[in-house]
């Protein structure tokens, strides 16, 4: 017990402990890679000064990058993708959607600790094994969602144009001449203008919600009011 005790206060536990509390920030999903690389390292090399620096700048080095990959891959794509097919499920009546975004975490979980042991087995070999494979990983993963995300607009956003006129004795639905121009257009359009406003400033998606259900209330009653403006002129 005193030979435990001696080694926790030890120098070299001090300045392993120091190290640790340098700054040090990266998506949480893709921080175990670098952390298990890190205890590697320090076993292989041992702690001394020059050996610090190595491992500092190790961390260093690889936070950016893992962050740019960590950011794409577990923050926006995997939001997109989970919590699209959830809200399908769900206004599908499906209960799975309930059971989705659990299997997506306990799945993330897994995939941490996997991180933690394949950074522990590369050691320093990991910023070579994964520097040449990061921009096809994020350029993949960004297709990926990207591919979702557009395959989701037309199911998720189901708007039609309910309005028709009359040239002559024939009636015209609009809507069947937007379909003819390409299929889901309002849809697209929408989605847009939704990515368009969140850019703008002073706007978030609290705000974008009430606009889309102000516009949602003059689109869905867009034929009453063109009627209404058609009999003041």
């Amino acid at each position: 017990q005193g030979q435990k005790l001696a080694f926790a206060f030890s120098d070299k536990m001090k300045q392993a402990l120091k190290l640790e509390m340098e700054f040090f920030n990266t998506t949480p999903q893709m921080s175990h890679l670098i952390v298990g690389a890190d205890i590697a390292l320090q076993d292989e090399l041992g702690m001394n000064d020059d050996n610090e620096k190595a491992i500092a700048g190790l961390k260093t080095g690889l936070m950016g990058p893992f962050a740019g990959v960590g950011d794409t891959v577990f923050v926006a794509i995997y939001n997109a993708i989970i919590y699209s097919i959830t809200a399908y499920l769900a206004l599908s009546g499906q209960p799975l959607g309930l059971l989705i975004p659990v299997i997506g975490c306990l799945a993330i979980t897994w995939v941490r600790w996997k991180f933690f042991n394949i950074g522990l087995a590369q050691g320093q070999k990991l910023a070579f094994a994964f520097s040449d494979k990061m921009n096809m990983l994020t350029e993949g993963a960004s297709i990926l969602g990207l591919t979702v995300v557009g395959g989701m607009i037309p199911a998720l956003i189901n708007y039609k144009v309910d309005l028709t006129y009359k040239v002559g004795k024939v009636t015209m639905s609009v809507q069947s001449m937007l379909d003819k121009i390409m299929p889901a257009l309002l849809p697209l359009a929408i989605a847009l203008f939704s990515y368009w406003i969140l850019g703008k400033k002073h706007m978030n998606s609290t705000r974008l919600i009430f606009v889309l259900i102000g516009l949602g209330m003059i689109l869905g009653n867009l034929q009453p009011i063109c009627n209404w403006i058609g009999s003041i002129f």
